[in-house]
This record gives structure tokens, C-alpha cells and sequence, in this order.
């Protein structure tokens, strides 16, 4: 069965950090009413000196050719499912239609940055009922960080909500190897609720949100079930990763915060679950902190929280490190979601050959890091000397102190830095040698090699012919580009 995306997270949630950042015009009412939390009133008898108050976005009656439209940035970026144009109580002043485009921009971009960007449509121009929720479904979306709503030629739009799957920036797993702890369970990182018994007073999306709770409402609440119990929810970690403190608030729930809890853990939905948390007594209205209480688990990306009897939890942090499988599986997910253009930069930087990086892009979905690699050989199949020498290009010198942006270079040449100053000139004089050589600089995978090795490789290749150190050097890209591949996905 398909899932309704109305039951994905609100990625343009404001309180995600959504904002409509650009609107040609909203004489009547402003944009940012679009975002609100709440659903849209009316107010009979209310007006300001423009006109009748809405509650809502509304432009001007347009007396020229064109239409309307306005940008949201997302709180949170993502692949998009499909989104709700809300005319609630636009009645005779709705647009005819609409339309969405998305794009994938800085945070930080000005209109015209906006403007010049590369908009995927979302959703072609589609008829629109007043006074109505229209849900409106998305296939094929890439990754996205900004939409524009388009409303043709004029009117009032109540909501707009934008449901989707999260794909926030990398740097939210932290550093690999620091064992950082990050927020496995929360929405902006990409944990998402996926199953509840009972989501009668609370919406399940709640328990994940940033902050503490603005009201009773705002958390995930059952019905009174007349019996033992328990009640449960299933989170989906933003990777998988071990939990070393689980937060339980039931902030605001005051009498009607459940007994207790326990929490479970499992590489998926349908289990074996195990252990995480045993059953725990739970106060009202009170952010419980817990760590020492945690079972020793095995790394996973699904956790079932089980209350007794029922009741209301407003927030759940699962506080844990990714592990090096979830990382990957993270990453290949992201690159397999990004835009071309920008699928196409991450996958430069692990090869400079554009024709390798074009049929790389062409390639996705990959699904997991071993057919990434598979592909990657595959994509060097037939490659022209000149798309060799392009990628040959895209690196710095053997022992040559050049930056680049990933920090790449000086993590693979590690060992030169420790070299004698004698060695270093030896290096550079044996580059100069073979470039002069061969028309193309020494290339080498220098990860794990001593600048000593390194000098004595790159001497015994002054011997050779031009055509077999291509074929060298493109033995030791292929490997260069294993590892880069390895450390784009795993971050």
C-alpha cells in the first residue's frame, strides 16, 4: 500500500525554521501566515485598512498578464512527497490554479542567487478548489532546500505544507572517529515516527520536534484505553547508530502522563527487537534523563517506545554515535537524493574526469556503498587519455602543500609532512622531472605511503613510456577514487 506523504514530516514547518523568504506581492496578507502551525481561521467582521483580515497569503486583484508566487525556504531539506495547498475560507478569492518548483540552494541566497537557480518542477499547473485542502502528490524530486509556490493569476492560499523526507547537511553526524553524540531521533536530523497504536489527542510527528513543548498539545498523546496497556511508537533513527542517553519528557502532561515506559531496539521496523531500556517509572511533567539505565545493544535504526498503561510524552531524544554502517547507508541515500549539479560536485571530487562524473550521475540510485564502487569502475570503462588527464589534473603534487576544500589531499599525504626537508626537494625535483617527461604530473594513491616511497616510485617511473604511466596512473585513480568514495559517503 503507498503511504499518504500527508503522514511525512512538514518540511516547511516554521518551526523547523521555515520561512517565505520572497513573494511578488501580499497587499491583502503576508506570506509568512502560509507556515503557521496552527490550521487557518476566519474571523467574521474583521478588517484592517487594506481590507478583509485572512489568515493567510493573499495578493492584490491582478489587472495585468502574469501570476503570483512567493519562495519558502525548508526548515529542513529534503526529498519532497507532495504538498498541501490550503484554501481554507478562501472562498471567492482563491487562485485558479497553482504550481511548485523546487531547487537546491545556500541558506543564504539572495533573490537574484534564487532566481538564477536550477528550478525542478514539482508539480505542473494544477486546478485548485476554494475553501479546500489540496493535497497535491511530487515523484521524482531530487534533494531540496527551497520551493516556490506559483499561483496563477491571483488570489488567497490559507497553508502550504510540504511533506517529505529529511536530508539535512552532513555535518550533523559529527566528525568520523570522534565518537560525537548527536540526536538520532530528532526530525531536523532526519528521525522521523513511523508507526504509533494511538495518535488520538497528540500527533505522532510531535515527540521528535526541536524544543520542549508550547502546550499539551504539542506531543504525542493516546486515548484513555480502559486496559493494561501498553501503547507504543516506532522512531527511525536518522542512521543507525548506538543510544547512549534516552531524554522521556512529559513536559505539560500533568494527569495524564503515563506510568511508565520501556524502549527497544532493532535494524528494522518489524524487529527482533532487543532491549534498550527496561520498564521505567515516569513522573508528570518532567524531562527524565536517562544513561546509566541503558541495556548494552547492538548498533540499530529502529527504537519502539512502549508506555503502560497510556497517556502523553511531549519529547523523545535518543542521544547516540552513527555507526560506520549507518553512516554509509546515510550517505549513499544522500548522494543517490542530491540535485545533478550538485551530485555531480561531490562526485568530482573523488575523480576530475567529467566524463567519469556525468555517467556516475547517470548511475544513481546506487542503494548501498558496494554498488557506488562497482559503478565507479564501470564509469572509467572507456575513458579517452584526455578524460585520464582530467583527472589527473584535479590533484595536488606529491608533497606539494596545496588545500582543498575536504581537507583530502593533506589526509592521504599525511605521511610527507613528517619528511626531511632534503626529501621534500628530492620530491619536488623528481616531479618537475617526470612532468617534464610524461606531460602530466606524477600520480600516485599516497594514502598509507612515506614520502620516502613515494620519491622511489615516482624515480622508478622516470623509465617508463607515456602510454604505460597513463595506464599506471590510471591503476592508482581508480584506487584514490575507491577511498574518496569510501570518505564521501561514511563523512
Amino acid at each position: 500500500m503507498t503511504q499518504d506523504f500527508t503522514e511525512l514530516v512538514d518540511l516547511a514547518a516554521e518551526r523547523l525554521g521555515g520561512a517565505a523568504l520572497f513573494t511578488n506581492d501580499e497587499f491583502f496578507a503576508d506570506a509568512d501566515n502560509l507556515l503557521k502551525a496552527d490550521s487557518a481561521v476566519f474571523v467574521p467582521g474583521r478588517y484592517t485598512d487594506r481590507g478583509k483580515w485572512m489568515d493567510g497569503w493573499e495578493t492584490r486583484r491582478r489587472r495585468t498578464p502574469g501570476h503570483d508566487w512567493c519562495i519558502v525556504r525548508l526548515g529542513v531539506p529534503g526529498v519532497v512527497r507532495g504538498v498541501v495547498v490550503d484554501t481554507s475560507h478562501f472562498k471567492g478569492n482563491y487562485p485558479e490554479s497553482c504550481s511548485l518548483e523546487g531547487c537546491s540552494a545556500p541558506a543564504q541566497s539572495t533573490l537574484e542567487e534564487l532566481e538564477a537557480a536550477a528550478w525542478q518542477e514539482l508539480v505542473s499547473v494544477t486546478r485548485l478548489r476554494g475553501d479546500a485542502h489540496n493535497p497535491l502528490p511530487v515523484e521524482g524530486a531530487s534533494r531540496t532546500t527551497h520551493v516556490r509556490l506559483r499561483i496563477f493569476p491571483d488570489g488567497g492560499v490559507a497553508r502550504l505544507r510540504v511533506h517529505g523526507e529529511a536530508i539535512p547537511e552532513p555535518r550533523w553526524l559529527g566528525r568520523p572517529g570522534t565518537h560525537q553524540d548527536v540526536d538520532l531521533a530528532a526530525v531536523e536530523n532526519g528521525g522521523v515516527v513511523v508507526a504509533a497504536s494511538d495518535t488520538f489527542f497528540g500527533p505522532r510527528h510531535a515527540l521528535v520536534m526541536p524544543g520542549r513543548a508550547l502546550d499539551m498539545s504539542d506531543g504525542w498523546e493516546t486515548r484513555r484505553t480502559r486496559r493494561e496497556g501498553p501503547e507504543w511508537v516506532v522512531v527511525k533513527l536518522a542512521a543507525e547508530g548506538t543510544i547512549h542517553r534516552i531524554e522521556i519528557d512529559t513536559w505539560r502532561f500533568r494527569g495524564n502522563a503515563p506510568d511508565c515506559a520501556a524502549l527497544e531496539i532493532a535494524g528494522s521496523a518489524e524487529g527482533p527487537w532487543e532491549p534498550l531500556l527496561g520498564r521505567t517509572k515516569l513522573l508528570p511533567h518532567t524531562r527524565h534523563v536517562l544513561d546509566a539505565e541503558i541495556v548494552a545493544h547492538a548498533p540499530g535504526r529502529h527504537v519502539r517506545m512502549s508506555i503502560w498503561p497510556d497517556g502523553g510524552v511531549s519529547r523523545l531524544r535518543l542521544h547516540g554515535v552513527p555507526s560506520r554502517a549507518g553512516r554509509e547507508a546515510w550517505g549513499v541515500a544522500r548522494l543517490d537524493a542530491l540535485a545533478r549539479a550538485e551530485a555531480r560536485a561531490e562526485l568530482l571530487a573523488c575523480c576530475g574526469s567529467s566524463a567519469w562524473a556525468r555517467r556516475m550521475v547517470e548511475a544513481r540510485p546506487f542503494g548501498d556503498l558496494s554498488r557506488v564502487k562497482s559503478e565507479a569502475v564501470r564509469a572509467t570503462e572507456g575513458l579517452s587519455e584526455q578524460d585520464w588527464l582530467e583527472a589527473f589534473g584535479a590533484h595536488a603534487r606529491i608533497g606539494e602543500r596545496k588545500a582543498d576544500a575536504r581537507g583530502w589531499s593533506a589526509q592521504e599525504q599525511s605521511r610527507v609532512a613528517g619528511a626531511s626537508q632534503a626529501t621534500l626537494d628530492a620530491l619536488a625535483e623528481a616531479n618537475r622531472a617526470y612532468e617534464s617527461k610524461h606531460g602530466f604530473a606524477f600520480i600516485v594513491c599516497a594514502t598509507g605511503k612515506s614520502a620516502d616511497e613515494m620519491l622511489a616510485i615516482c624515480r622508478g617511473c622516470l623509465g617508463g613510456d607515456r602510454a604505460g604511466e597513463i595506464a599506471r596512473a590510471a591503476a592508482e585513480q581508480r584506487k584514490i577514487t575507491e577511498l574518496r568514495l569510501e570518505k564521501l559517503v561514511a563523512r
